[in-house]
């Protein structure tokens, strides 16, 4: 005994030997060999009296050495068996009862109960019987003691077999103490290797260097503490110890309270947190705010990466002792440090760091910041995808790989499918195993399961395990899944057991709960069942017999195929020793029923009552495929999708959602952990693509069939209705009107606003009244007039904004305003200030003019400028002249400004405008400037690209600050985030400042000034690029050689290894042979011909054209003269040169099918120096963009010729090395051949001839191409020239050519034609005139037809035109349909009826009939307006509901006519130009429109009243009868 411990102290994993010190040991076995010296002489000495006192007694018999090996029927060992001590009460009587028994049976024990009677005899005897009690006790302590060592060997020689992660034995405990007290936090920490404890305080480690003093920390045989001393406020928080070793790390929480006394509390620092905390902290008045900013998105991973997720905490007030409780959730769950989350806390930043991702990890991460005063969370989606398969097609790896049931015998191991199987259906799975300390993986199945449960088994009693789980299809295997927890095989008794010892158990030891005992035989296992049944493997499960003796049992387990009395033993070799057992390699389909057997050393018992009969199967069924999927547009980059969940499913793990590109039919799983809920986010999608979905559900079974895919959706921005506008002011007012003004709403719902709407109250002594309405249909302005008010009365306003997604909520009411009439002599306020290209030392701010212009027009504005934060004294002003708009600069970076405006007149300077937003100077990230561009074609653009675009966003080009309406100009091209302005024919009309404004960002916008001198740069530029030019060193020369060989050549300054030059000789192309030999150095640029001799047979150009790319040029040289002929048959080779410029071609013209006139010449031997003059009638034509010179052609087109363009032209070139003229007479027949040219191309380019009804009867006409007042024309009526008259007349409008015939008659049929006058025979048009009508709509239709709701309207008109017209029907510009609701009908050629059956509000509307035929269209319009009856009945229904109204007229915003309450605002200036310019005369526009308000008011209130009949009981005999109240 001299090594051993007490049995209560070898439980306890912090006592083991490594507890006591070198000398605590020493001296322990010191006293423990005194302490049996002393027990020895003392046994002797009272053994000795015993024995003489007892002489002639049998003596006791010694006992047989007991065995504590467990043997089976056959006498094989199966392990051992380690009885419990059997406590107190046995020391208290020193026998057993079957030792008690055996003692009194022997005869000694009845002759001494006879001897000794004595109460003094009888208590040694006990004392006698308790030392021989001991003695056992100590065999079996001896025993232990062996057992010990014999871990303690095999654990150093097997050290890698045993190491586990680190485990609490005891937690720290939270302590709560005043404040100047000690307080200590210990724990007992056990794992192999022995692991390092670190203490944290607030997640921050403790370092006690830094602090001298106040921590002191302790490790001593596996007990760890942290001491602190004189605590004080600042050390209430939340401590822990981390414990950490190779296998692992583990965590143990304690919080530390530190009170006060009330007299003592200072009440400017935080109270403790924890219960106390609230109530004291409400005491001192404190509440704290939290905001969660620069927060984590939604985040994309893949597996093995590491992702971080962090946020920045703003606690206000900032108390540096007071540290707020931080938690991470994932998915409603909370999350706790271990070696795949790391968390840190910094004091002001929380990060949640996920050091290897998998598919676990994927969920919803929530931040829960927690105060005294509440809590803030944020949450977002992370996202983990599959890695890369190790091969291509494999599938991805199985997820949340778990161990359940877990006993001696078998694991039950479980885990969920993946959502990607690589193009082919999942075969199966593999399950793997290691034990824990190792790291040798073996495969549990030898074929795939494709259940995802199965029972692992072979496993080492006491020995722990993780688990792993791979996928495998037909391409090949997935990678692993992430590893389970840890996991022991053992019984969960055995397992609460073991909890106390310091190391995992590992020998073949059963640890029973009574002393062995030998003949008793078990009984039957009793409730035998079938807990689990697959095609795979059958559980079982029992209950331990209740006649099983005194010894430890395991059991048999036998099968039995239904039909048959042959059972046969499952597990042959080994018995199970759990009332638990997994059951493989059964034939599926077939039914089998089973039963158990107990046995020990004592034998084999009876079996249980079979069980039923179970047919090898998977019980549980795949789940149905979900049903309807529907996605609802979320974010640009998200889409929300719901579906109907599986009918019918049993233990559904969840969904997986797939999503494909439309037209793609490439599938992409959204999310690769399964969702439990039937709605889910999908993230990731790229804006502006169109995509569908599909859903499948998963359980262990399997995976089910996909849903229908849904229906297409776009992915972008979800809208809403805009925010409520602000800023209402009024810029006008006369005695019954008023005209407002208000701001943009800040949130416009992701749409455009497409309109506003006005309501207005009076005010009477304070108190508003009832809100009524200023406009019906909506105004797409942010200004306008509200009519029919009172003069002197007080008004509020309200005003709503609009756009496709509906009407938004009203503004806050307005100021109080007075209606009475401006009379001052100065303008009123501009208005929508805006702000544009925003930069940090500058910006541009436009205005619209003031309404109210005052005495005199308004001449100019002034802006002021003030600092955002600055009082009103610190206004002042930007410039000193009055101007139109304000280019600003010299801001000074990151101030923040605000600006106003004031109109000017002859006057005086009017009111301020409203003050705009305050704007910071700061130039924005990924700004960009407006880039002009010349590309290789010449062509010049300017260009501008925006990176912060929405799917909504558009770009807004201006000239001058206004939106370029007219293309004519420009053409606007725009592709991504990127758009250009390409300038057709740039000149100097397009000189101004260009703008580009991008819609739906946050001001995106930048200008370029295009000026005079930039204009004539771009065009030099344009120009060389169109016409890029190769530079020549030398101009083409020629040289004589020996031997009568003459030499032509060149050089060029720079050419590329694709340049090629062409050789000609009068215009016909020469190559290499035998007269001539071509060389071309590129390197130098030398191009050399060299021909053998010369004849007069060459006389002539040579000319060499070289060509690199697009840049060419060319170099001629003129051999000419009798001298040449001479020389050349004397055979002398003084061959006189002309190298001067000289026509190729001489002076000509041409007409081009536009009918444009081209002067044109072709020359030869140019070079830069040489002039080309044109002259006409001797005077020199000065060059402008009519002239031109192109590949050796001189040009001068004449755009539209007339009789002042007659005359002699006349080009002369000349430099220093000659001079050439050529001249062309234009002059009488000349000019008379030129334009019978020219009317020729326009007789060709006349249209047939076609004909179309006016207000005054009938008109024939053709288009021409462009037509010239030379031209002559000849009308003809059956072959005879038409005398004109008042009745039938001819005329040119534009290019058109028409001959009118007033109030035709059934004489004016017949053939007509045009005829054109080309001086060459002419060219006619002709057009067969008779029985022609054009389609008309005669009659029949009403303006305004007010209708009950529920009633029948029918109207009829009536049609003509011959041929017959086609007729539709037109309801806001749609084309509508006949169908049961609306029918509608076309007889006999002249009747269209147009009839709906029950009418509802959604039947108004502007309706239209079309008729067309060849000879000409009409439209007829009327507007239909429905309202509903009051409860009443018979009362007229004067007012709708003002949401009805706005509603209804909203949605025919565009086709409802136009009344005094729907107007649009327009300057005064705006109208009297458009009115002039429209040849209308101005009328008294007051007087027309206070009759037009009375009209629309009447409108409004004309209801029909009981008497009315309805539309079904009308007459409609006649056409032209209408059968509903018109107006």
């Amino acid at each position: 005994m001299s090594g051993s411990i007490p049995f209560y102290q070898k439980h306890q994993r912090h006592y083991d030997r490594g507890y006591r010190s070198k000398e605590t040991e020493s001296k322990l076995s010191q006293y423990q060999s005194s302490s049996r010296y002393a027990a020895a002489s003392a046994g002797s000495s009272t053994s000795s009296a015993i024995s003489t006192r007892s002489r002639g007694l049998s003596p006791i018999p010694k006992r047989a050495k007991p065995t504590y090996l467990a043997v089976d029927k056959e006498n094989q060992i199966i392990g051992y068996v380690v009885p419990i001590f059997r406590g107190s009460s046995e020391f208290a009587t020193g026998f057993s009862d079957s030792e008690e028994a055996r003692v009194r049976g022997t005869s000694a024990y009845m002759a001494r109960r006879d001897l000794f009677t004595s109460g003094l005899e009888m208590e040694r005897s006990e004392q006698i019987s308790r030392r021989e009690a001991m003695r056992e006790s100590a065999e079996r302590i001896s025993l232990n003691k062996r057992i010990h060592e014999h871990e303690e060997h095999f654990k150093r020689m097997n050290e890698d077999s045993l190491m586990h992660p680190p485990e609490f034995v005891i937690k720290p405990r939270s302590h709560t103490v005043w404040e100047k007290q000690c307080v200590r936090l210990h724990c007992t920490v056990s794992g192999w290797p022995d692991p390092r404890v670190v203490w944290y305080k607030n997640n921050v480690a403790i370092d006690p260097l830094a602090n001298p003093g106040k921590y002191k920390l302790e490790s001593r045989y596996n007990v760890h503490s942290l001491e602190i001393n004189r605590c004080d406020f600042d050390d209430t928080a939340q401590y822990h110890a981390s414990a950490m070793n190779s296998k692992g790390e583990q965590s143990a929480f304690a919080s530390i309270v530190v009170k006060r006394f009330k007299g003592d509390v200072d009440e400017s620092l935080p109270s403790p947190r924890r219960k106390c905390e609230f109530k004291r902290m409400s005491e001192y008045g404190i509440t704290f705010q939290t905001h969660i900013v620069d927060q984590f998105g939604v985040s994309f991973g893949r597996e093995g990466e590491t992702m971080s997720l962090g946020c920045t905490v703003i606690i206000y007030p900032a108390l540096n002792r007071y540290q707020p409780e931080v938690e991470w959730y994932r998915d409603d769950v909370l999350l706790s440090p271990s070696k795949w989350t790391h968390m840190h806390w910094s004091g002001d930043r929380a990060t949640l760091t996920l050091t290897h991702l998998n598919k676990e990890d994927e969920g919803l991460y929530t931040l829960r910041v927690t105060t005294k005063s509440g809590y803030e969370t944020y949450s977002a989606y992370v996202f983990v995808r599959d890695a890369d398969a190790e091969v291509e097609g494999a599938p991805g790896a199985p997820l949340d790989v778990r161990c359940l049931d877990a006993n001696k015998d078998y694991i039950i191991v479980t885990w969920k499918q993946p959502a990607v199987d690589g193009g082919n259906s999942i075969l199966g799975y593999f399950v793997d195993r290691c034990e824990v300390g190792t790291t040798h993986w073996i495969q549990c199945n030898d074929t795939p399961v494709k259940f995802a449960r199965f029972p692992v088994t072979g496993l080492v009693e006491g020995r722990s395990y993780t688990f792993r789980v791979r996928a495998v299809n037909k391409s090949g295997m997935s990678r692993p899944s992430r590893v389970s927890e840890p996991v022991a095989a053992m019984d969960p008794a055995d397992r609460a057991r073991m909890r106390g010892t310091s190391a995992p158990w590992t020998g073949q030891i059963i640890v029973t709960e009574e002393e062995p005992a030998e003949g008793v035989v078990p009984g039957r296992p009793l409730e035998l069942q079938v807990t689990e049944a697959t095609k795979n493997y059958v559980v079982l499960s029992w209950k331990p017999p209740g006649e099983k003796g005194l010894e430890g049992v395991m059991y048999y387990v036998e099968k039995c195929v239904s039909g048959t009395d042959n059972w046969q033993r499952v597990n042959t070799e080994i018995p199970v020793k759990s009332p638990r057992f997994a059951l493989f390699d059964l034939a599926e389909g077939k039914s089998y029923s089973f039963r158990v057997r107990c046995c020990n050393s004592a034998g084999v018992g009876e079996p249980s009552d079979p069980t039923e009969a179970t047919t090898v199967g998977d019980k549980l069924d795949i789940p149905s495929a979900p049903g309807k999927v529907i996605p609802t547009r979320n974010t640009d980059t998200s889409v929300v999708v719901s579906w109907e969940a599986s009918r019918d499913a049993k233990e559904l793990v969840g969904y997986y959602i797939e999503s494909s590109v439309v037209g793609s039919n490439v599938w992409e799983p959204c999310n690769n952990k399964p969702v439990n809920a039937t709605r889910f986010i999908c993230h990731g999608l790229m804006t502006g693509e169109t995509y569908v979905f599909r859903v499948r559900a998963v359980n262990a079974a399997g995976l089910s069939q996909f849903s229908p895919e849904s229906e297409p959706v776009e992915v972008k921005a979800a809208i809403a209705s805009p925010a409520p506008p602000y800023g209402i002011t009024v810029l006008e007012c006369v005695r019954d009107s008023m005209v407002l003004a208000w701001k943009q709403p800040n949130f416009i719902g992701g749409a455009d606003i497409t309109g506003y709407f006005v309501d207005y109250r009076e005010v009477i002594d304070g108190v508003p009244g009832k809100w009524h309405e200023a406009n019906i249909r909506a105004v797409s302005e942010r200004a306008y007039r509200v009519s029919d008010l009172k003069e002197n009365k007080k008004y509020q306003f309200q005003v709503r904004a609009a756009n496709m997604a509906g009407v938004g909520i009203p503004s806050l009411p307005s100021n109080t305003f007075l209606c009475e009439e401006w009379t001052i002599a100065v303008p009123g306020p501009p208005h929508d200030l805006q702000i544009r290209e925003v930069r940090s030392d500058s910006l541009v701010l436009l205005w619209k003019p003031p309404v109210y212009q005052g005495r005199d027009p308004v001449n100019g504005f002034y802006v002021d400028i003030k600092e955002a934060e600055a009082p009103e004294e610190a206004w002042r002003g930007v410039n000193n002249k009055a101007t139109e708009k304000s280019f600003i600069k010299n801001l000074k970076e990151g101030e923040t400004y605000v600006f106003r405006v004031r109109a000017q007149n002859k006057a005086g300077v009017g009111n301020t405008s409203d003050v705009t937003e305050p704007v910071s100077a700061v130039t924005k990230p990924g700004s960009k400037e407006i880039v002009v561009d010349v590309d290789d074609d010449g062509i010049i653009s300017l260009n501008f690209e925006c990176c912060d675009m929405t799917p909504d966003s558009k770009f807004v080009w201006s000239k001058n600050y206004e939106e370029i309406s007219d293309a004519s100009r420009l053409t606007v091209e725009t592709k991504g985030n990127k758009s250009k302005a390409v300038f057709k024919t740039p000149g100097e009309e397009d000189v101004g400042i260009y703008s580009c404004l991008v819609t739906h960002t946050d001001g995106a916008s930048a200008s370029y000034t295009l000026s005079e001198e930039e204009l004539k740069r771009l065009l030099e530029i344009s120009h060389d690029h169109k016409f890029p030019i190769i530079p020549l060193k030398s101009e083409l020369a020629v040289e004589l050689l020996e031997k009568g060989k003459v030499r032509f050549w060149l050089q060029a300054e720079k050419i590329s290894p694709n340049g090629k030059v062409d050789y000609i000789f009068n215009d016909n192309a020469v190559s290499q042979g035998e007269k001539y030999k071509m060389n071309f150095d590129k390197n130098t640029g030398v191009i050399e011909m060299i021909m053998e001799s010369l004849t007069p047979a060459d006389e002539g150009t040579y000319t060499f054209q070289l060509q690199d790319g697009k840049a060419t040029n060319q170099s001629s040289l003129v051999l000419i003269g009798d001298v040449c002929i001479l020389c050349c048959d004397s055979g002398l080779f003084n061959t006189v040169f002309v190298a001067g410029p000289h026509f190729i071609e001489y002076l000509g013209y041409e007409v081009t099918p536009e009918c444009c006139v081209i002067l044109k010449c072709k020359v030869g031997n140019m070079k830069k120096e040489t002039s080309a003059l044109w002259y006409k009638d001797g005077h020199e034509i000065k060059s402008d963009e009519h002239l031109g010179f192109t590949e050796g052609v001189l040009k001068l087109e004449i755009a539209q010729i007339s009789k002042k363009d007659a005359g002699v032209y006349e080009v002369v070139l000349k430099d220093d090395r000659g001079k050439d003229t050529s001249t062309l007479n234009l002059t009488d027949q000349g000019f008379k051949d030129l334009m019978n040219e020219v009317f020729s191309f326009i007789a060709n380019s006349s249209t047939p001839l076609k004909v179309t009804s006016t207000d005054e009867g009938i008109r024939l006409y053709t288009f021409v191409s462009y037509y010239n007042d030379l031209l002559q024309v000849t009308w003809h009526y059956k072959d005879s020239a038409i005398a004109f008259s008042d009745r039938i007349k001819s005329g040119v409008v534009g290019e058109q050519l028409w001959l009118q015939i007033s109030e035709p008659t059934e004489k004016d049929m017949g053939k007509y034609a045009i005829e054109f006058n080309d001086g060459k025979g002419g060219l006619r048009r002709t057009l067969e005139l008779s029985g022609q009508d054009r389609a008309r709509v005669a009659g029949g239709l009403p303006d305004v037809v007010t209708i009950q709701e529920g009633k029948a309207l029918n109207l009829t008109c009536n049609i003509s035109g011959n041929p017959v017209p086609e007729v539709t029907w037109l309801k806001n510009d749609r084309e509508i349909t006949s169908d049961e609701h609306c029918i509608l009908k076309f007889e006999s050629g002249k009747f269209a009826s147009f009839t709906i059956t029950g009418v509802n509000t959604s039947d108004s509307g502007k309706y239209s009939i079309l008729v067309k035929n060849k000879y000409g269209t009409e439209s007829g319009d009327f507007t239909v307006s429905v309202f509903i009856p009051d409860e009443a009945g018979g009362k007229k229904n004067n007012f709708c509901t003002t949401e009805m109204k706005r509603s209804l007229n909203y949605c025919f915003a565009e086709s409802v006519t136009k009344t005094p309450t729907v107007e649009k605002l327009e300057s005064k200036e705006e109208s009297k130009s458009k009115d002039v310019k429209q040849g209308k005369k101005l009328e008294n526009t007051e007087n027309t429109a206070a009759e037009e308000q009375k009209a629309s008011k009447d409108l409004i209130e004309q209801q029909p009243t009981a008497d009315q009949p309805a539309a079904s009981e009308q007459p409609t005999e006649e056409p032209e009868t209408q059968n509903e109240t018109t107006e």
